[in-house]
């Protein structure tokens, strides 16, 4: 069974750190990073994070909108223990 047209033109869920951080022109150490410590969007799943597409659609907007810097670590969210 062939996926339909609409489905394989859509973005990734997920992207990956690597992708990520070159989408964003920056070092996978400094978003790594980021994200161990709460300041950038990520699901971890064992010891692999990856980041939501929506997060970077999200905070993209967020920027266009206001026409001001957007503060990743807004768009995160800690786990309340």
């Amino acid at each position: 069974m062939s996926k339909s047209t609409s489905e394989n033109d859509r973005s990734p869920r997920f992207r990956s750190v690597p992708e990520t951080a070159e989408i964003l022109g920056m070092s996978e150490v400094t978003l790594y990073r980021a994200i161990r410590e709460g300041q950038f969007p990520a699901v971890k799943v064992r010891g692999r994070y990856v980041v939501p597409s929506r997060a970077l659609d999200d905070m993209e907007a967020a920027a266009m909108a206001t026409g001001a810097v957007v503060d990743a670590a807004e768009h995160a969210v800690t786990k309340v223990a």
